[in-house]
């Protein structure tokens, strides 16, 4: 009797990096876009998904089957099941943090005084001022609201804050402070931290949020490290490892009008650090994945990002209700226009694991990841321009 040979199911890893509140945006838009487009594919039952900052909080949702189309809606307004992300959620003041430091002034001041008066030629009064760094707050934002939040979310039916109850495998990276090494929450010996609690870990990105302290020890952003850790994904056995990476730092063209290529400048201290921090997190990102390619070689890696010369996605106001949701769905338009313009490419990686793109999704240019009930008729004339300024941008580039 002749036996048929079962196909194999391709073990599919999404791994998503941070960027804030405007990262977490970006990420759902274009899980979005990828989920429509690739035909096979349903993030809400991937083989595993590894999460780290803002990354975190997506791979945490999805594992727990809220999809990418609900998390859409739920950044507008509240959805059946799901909260929405709001501003506040990502942005509540550290006033214990606060308080703390300022209860050690007086002991602060006093040994430092001491100090000099007690030997006044070993230190000069400028090196002892410089102890005065020690009342600076570890942490200008408290990040509990995140954890907050996604207990929320979680306590639904059929949801869980549990790893080990979870239908999935799901990996939220963190950094120890203490001893700069990665810890992934979710694997063996790390699986009994509550899933919220990893997530608050994973996103307290030094000098913006206080150390998150989980069994005696302090934790900080997973980005400390690397920046996206697609190799937890693969190290599990994901046959397609898909990025999704917000961090990209903005690349003024040299032929740009003079106003655009001095935003960054003209922003002062917070955009010139955040492109330097971004500049080095995307560097080291494309050196890991290029290290991937090599020492993974029977795996793939597909990268979905912002395109870095589009200044929109770097200077968008995401405190603004309409800006969150144009960043939405500008990712998932570059998103589609990423895969139909490397669509090649990108199939000959599908095709390996029975997956393909679907050309009729890709080449719908009136696709809107947003139902006209979310659109008004301002917002649906400028988003039926822009379709057509990138078409007429596709066409010119093929010239």
């Amino acid at each position: 009797m002749k036996t048929t040979k079962r196909k194999r199911i391709p073990k599919i890893g999404l791994a998503c990096a941070g960027g804030g509140i405007e990262g977490a945006v970006y990420e759902i838009g274009a899980l979005c876009a990828l989920e429509e487009a690739i035909e096979g594919i349903s993030f809400a039952d991937a083989h595993i998904y590894v999460g780290v900052s803002a990354g975190a909080i997506i791979t945490a949702s999805l594992a727990n089957g809220i999809t990418p189309r609900q998390m859409s809606r739920a950044i507008l307004s509240h959805q059946h099941d799901v909260h929405p992300i709001t501003p506040s959620t990502f942005y509540s003041p550290a006033y214990r943090e606060y308080f703390s430091r300022a209860g050690h002034i007086p002991y602060t001041v006093a040994s430092m005084i001491w100090g000099y008066i007690k030997h006044p030629g070993d230190i000069s009064l400028g090196g002892s001022l410089s102890r005065m760094t020690e009342l600076l707050p570890v942490g200008i934002f408290n990040n509990t609201p995140i954890r907050d939040y996604m207990k929320l979310n979680f306590s639904y039916e059929g949801r869980t804050d549990d790893f080990r109850e979870l239908k999935t495998r799901l990996r939220i990276v963190a950094t120890d402070l203490d001893s700069s090494k990665s810890v992934v929450f979710g694997s063996p010996g790390y699986d009994d931290v509550p899933i919220s609690l990893a997530v608050q870990a994973s996103t307290a990105l030094p000098a913006i949020y206080t150390p998150v302290r989980i069994k005696n020890r302090n934790y900080i952003d997973g980005v400390a490290q690397r920046t996206v850790h697609a190799s937890v994904a693969m190290d599990e056995g994901a046959d397609l490892t898909i990025c999704v990476n917000p961090i990209v730092p903005y690349e003024a063209l040299e032929n740009a009008e003079a106003e655009i290529q001095e935003l960054l400048l003209d922003r002062g201290l917070t955009a010139v650090l955040s492109q330097t921090f971004r500049t080095m997190i995307h560097s080291r990102m494309n050196v890991g994945i290029n290290r991937y390619k090599q020492e993974y070689k029977n795996q793939d890696i597909i990268v979905i990002e912002p395109d870095s010369k589009d200044y929109r996605m770097f200077f968008t106001n995401i405190f603004s209700f309409s800006s969150r949701k144009e960043v939405c769905n500008y990712a998932y338009q570059s998103t589609r226009l990423h895969l139909k313009r490397n669509a090649d490419e990108i199939n000959a990686i599908l095709k390996k694991h029975g997956l393909f793109l679907n050309d009729e999704a890709l080449r719908d240019d009136l696709r809107s990841l947003y139902e006209d009930r979310y659109r008004n008729t301002g917002e649906k004339t400028i988003s039926d321009l822009s379709i057509t300024l990138k078409k007429l941008d596709m066409v010119l580039d093929d010239m």
